[in-house]
């Protein structure tokens, strides 16, 4: 059987927690390539599996940074003699993943029976937006639509006004590449008392829904309701909320606790016995057009430096640019250049197995009688 946590020696061998895993992606977007990096961050092998030319475009673009810490192999899926050079890696893997629709993979000669077949204690990890079954399974989706459909959407606006994307994160990345690696990462573990492998059904509508656990828990309180702006985390109480500097850039006030709430009264150098009280709130109005006011009377690099000693919630809104100069991310190594190119480092950290620094994406072609040319069956 595959020797599942066996490590490297020797020139190649990598470091991190999961040095001597082998995972074979097939190259997708959005979380699959994420959820592949955070893996080889972590020390993991990863073999992408790329259609011809597409080594190509990784040069100069952002797609070459998501690829960091790969071995890229092109192939076209629809020829029968390269799908069966693609399982001859499937036998040397630990794990498989892929984002194709449901049923692709199966129509491809790579569907989880056919790779068990040939390696039966492989991880077979799917990555869709609506999951392998159900109504929705075959459609198209993008994170938006996902959150829409999860009840998230409609609650990340302001009171009267339309819902805001947030970017792409919540479903993407947070329900998609992070359900996805916990998934591996638990079967994994499984998988040394089994010795057996199994099939991951990760959906990003799945763990997108996970991700608002607790906002289904406060509205299951009767401490949420559904007219958005109006409830704690999303901006509806005025000492949880961003305000506008003289400059016009902006603060954000994370000051729930009646701790951090005093020290920002403190700060924006208000009298106690003149402020509303945190839960006065049939004067909350009076209380955000005091702090609205009061925000813009400087820059927000004077309430930055005003707030620094203070341990209260108070943070200046930063742009990536000044992100990468910012002390505390400075002091962590958060970030990291590669090539040139600002990147998040890998997280999260580790005492006795810390992450490899990452390769750069390795945009060269390769053989597939180059890769995992040692077997790793006992």
């Amino acid at each position: 059987m595959t020797n599942n946590f066996s490590r490297p020696t020797g020139p190649l061998a990598s470091s991190g927690p999961l040095a001597g895993v082998r995972i074979l992606e097939i190259a997708g977007v959005g979380p699959v390539p994420h959820a592949a990096m955070l893996l080889a961050d972590m020390g993991a092998d990863v073999v992408q599996i790329g259609r011809h030319g597409s080594t190509a475009e990784l040069h100069g673009g952002y797609k070459q940074h998501v690829a960091r810490g790969r071995t890229i192999i092109e192939t076209d899926l629809k020829d029968p003699t390269e799908v069966a050079h693609v399982l001859t890696l499937v036998e040397k893997a630990d794990v498989l993943i892929e984002g194709f629709r449901p049923g692709v993979a199966e129509r491809l000669g790579l569907g989880p029976d056919e790779c068990a077949t040939r390696n039966p204690g492989l991880i077979y990890a799917r990555m869709t937006g609506w999951g392998q079954a159900g109504p929705a399974a075959k459609r198209g989706g993008h994170d938006i639509n996902y959150l829409a459909m999860t009840g998230h959407l409609h609650a990340m606006a302001r009171n009267g006004e339309r819902p805001q994307a947030p970017l792409n994160l919540v479903g993407d990345f947070g329900g998609g590449s992070m359900f996805l690696v916990v998934g591996i990462l638990a079967a994994l573990f499984e998988r040394v008392h089994s010795a057996t492998g199994q099939t991951i059904d990760a959906a990003m509508v799945d763990g997108a829904s996970v991700l608002g656990h607790m906002i289904w828990a406060l509205r299951g309180a009767g401490q949420w309701n559904d007219t958005p702006g109006t409830n704690m985390l999303d901006g509806g109480y005025p000492f949880y909320d961003t305000y506008e500097t003289s400059d016009g850039r902006y603060m954000a006030v994370g000051a729930l606790e009646p701790q951090f709430f005093a020290e920002l009264v403190q700060g924006l150098g208000l009298d106690p016995t003149v402020v509303p009280g945190r839960f006065e709130t049939e004067r909350w109005d009076e209380m955000r057009e005091i702090f609205t006011t009061t925000f813009m009377t400087r820059t927000r690099d004077e309430w930055a430096r005003i707030f620094e000693p203070l341990d209260a919630c108070v943070s200046p809104v930063l742009d990536y640019d000044e992100a990468t100069d910012d002390q505390h991310l400075i002091a962590r190594g958060t970030l990291i250049e590669l090539n040139g190119i600002t990147q998040p480092a890998p997280a999260p950290r580790f005492s006795r197995t810390p992450s490899p620094v990452p390769r750069f994406g390795s945009p060269q072609r390769r053989a597939f009688s180059d890769v995992w040319i040692e077997p790793v069956r006992d």
